[in-house]
C-alpha cells in the first residue's frame, strides 16, 4: 500500500524549529495539484531549496523523509510553482505512477496538510486570522485562543463476500466519480455511529444488502481526501440481490476469483484487500 516504504521513512513529528536546508524538497500544491517535474519517463521529483525560484522564506515545515525535511511553498493551496515544473492532479499522478512508492506517499500527505491549512487561515469561532502554532501541528487564533488540528476524516473499506459462491461485491464509482476501476464500498463514518455500523449502512445504501461477521483487516492513510481508512471483511446476510444505488455506483456485480484483475498499481487499501481475497480463494 501506499504507505509501505521500508526502508524509507516519513516521520510526520512535527518540528517548528527546523530551518530549510539546500535540496530539501518544497510542495507546491494547488487543490488537489501538486507541482512535479518530469525526470524520464516513468519519474518525478519536487522542487528543492535553493533552486531557481523556489524561496527559502516563509516555507512551512511538513514532515521528514529519511531525515530531510519537507516543505510546503507559502501561500498554501494556491502557490505558483517555479517554471520548470507543472501541477498535476493527483490522480493523473497516482495513474500514470510517475514516482517511487515514497514519493507518491510524500505527495498524497503533503496535499492532506496542504489542504488543511489553506482552509483554516481564519478562526471558524470569531474570524480572525490564525497563526501557526509556537509547537504543536495547529493553528491558533490569537483572538479568541481557538486552536485546530489537521483534519482526519474516518472512511471504510467494505469487502462483501458471498462464502457460499464464492464471491465477492466489486464496484465501480458512477461516471465521472474518481478512476473508472473496480473497487469496493465505501464510505465515510457519521457523526454518532460506529464503524461498524458505517459498515452495516454503506453496504445497504449502495448495494441495498445486509451483512452479518464483520472483522476488521487493516488500515491506511490516503491523504488526499484526508482520509484515515479501515478496511472490513463481512458476509452478506439473506437475500444477495444486488440493488445498486446508481448515484453512487456505476456498476456493482459479484465477482469470483477469476473475474478479479486488481487496480492497475499496488497503492490502494482496496486493491490489496480484493487481491488477498482472490488469490486466497482460487481453487
Amino acid at each position: 500500500m501506499i504507505q509501505d516504504i521500508a526502508p524509507h521513512r516519513l516521520a510526520n513529528e512535527y518540528a517548528p524549529s527546523a530551518t530549510p536546508k539546500p535540496g530539501e524538497r518544497v510542495c507546491y500544491v494547488r487543490g488537489q495539484e501538486l507541482a512535479v517535474r518530469r525526470v524520464g519517463d516513468d519519474m518525478f521529483d519536487l522542487p528543492r531549496v535553493g533552486e531557481t525560484g523556489v524561496p527559502t522564506e516563509g516555507l512551512n515545515y511538513l514532515f521528514s523523509l529519511d531525515g530531510a525535511s519537507c516543505w510546503l511553498a507559502p501561500n498554501a493551496g494556491m502557490a505558483t510553482p517555479p517554471a520548470e515544473y507543472e501541477l498535476v492532479h493527483n490522480r493523473a499522478l497516482r495513474m500514470e505512477r510517475r514516482g517511487p512508492r515514497e514519493l507518491m506517499y510524500l505527495a498524497y500527505t503533503a496535499v492532506h496538510l496542504a489542504d488543511w491549512y489553506a482552509k483554516n487561515r481564519f478562526c471558524g469561532a470569531c474570524g480572525h486570522p490564525m497563526r501557526h502554532h509556537d509547537t504543536l501541528r495547529a493553528m491558533s487564533c490569537p483572538a479568541c485562543g481557538n486552536t485546530v488540528f489537521p483534519r482526519l476524516n474516518p472512511a471504510v473499506i467494505v469487502c462483501v463476500c458471498d462464502p457460499a459462491q464464492n464471491k465477492i461485491v466489486l464496484t465501480r464509482y458512477a461516471a465521472g466519480r474518481y478512476a473508472p476501476i473496480d473497487a469496493l464500498v465505501a464510505g465515510f463514518v457519521e457523526i454518532g455511529e460506529t464503524i461498524e455500523d458505517c459498515v452495516r449502512r454503506e453496504v445497504r445504501e449502495e448495494l441495498g444488502l445486509e451483512v452479518t461477521n464483520i472483522r476488521y483487516y487493516k488500515s491506511q492513510p490516503w491523504g488526499v481526501a484526508s482520509d484515515i481508512l479501515s478496511g472490513y471483511w463481512c458476509d452478506v446476510d439473506g437475500d444477495p440481490t444486488i440493488h445498486r444505488d446508481a448515484s453512487e455506483l456505476g456498476r456493482a456485480v459479484w465477482a469470483g476469483p477469476d473475474q478479479i484483475p486488481g487496480q492497475p498499481d499496488d497503492l490502494s487499501l482496496t486493491n490489496e484487500m480484493m487481491c488477498l481475497w482472490r488469490d486466497t480463494h482460487r481453487a
